[in-house]
């Protein structure tokens, strides 16, 4: 998972490390992707306060349906959590994605780490 992090938001992105790694990740659920060898490709994650975040796929697997198994693995585990609802802070390119599963825009755009984010939500 921090491989898979470390690439896509620290290099990619440019996410200060800093900014990267909190105390959150120690008290979540984490899913990982991987491909047909067992290699990591794909990561999220679920707080327990029903914050979906963190979610990275290398670039070589994106649009390819990995992002979509993990957010629907997250949204089961949510479900067998009992959580009502879900939320995510998605950055504002990955919006018609998250749409698509049925969440909702919750206020205006602002910066995280440098880049446009808005609030969805998602009733389960």
């Amino acid at each position: 998972m921090c491989g898979i992090r470390k690439t896509v938001f620290i290099h990619e992105q440019h996410v200060p490390v800093a900014l990267e790694w909190d105390t959150s990740d120690a008290n979540c659920l984490h899913v990982l992707a991987t491909d047909l060898a067992k290699r990591p490709i794909g990561t999220a994650r679920l707080l327990q306060d029903g914050y979906i975040g963190r979610m990275a796929v290398l670039k070589e697997w994106r649009r390819m349906g990995v992002g979509k198994s993990l957010l629907q693995r997250l949204l089961i585990e949510a479900k067998k959590q009992q959580m009502r609802k879900v939320i995510i802070h998605a950055q504002s390119h990955a919006v018609g994605f998250y749409i698509g599963f049925g969440f909702q825009i919750v206020g205006k755009e602002f910066i995280d780490a440098n880049i446009l984010h808005i609030k969805m939500t998602l009733q389960l």
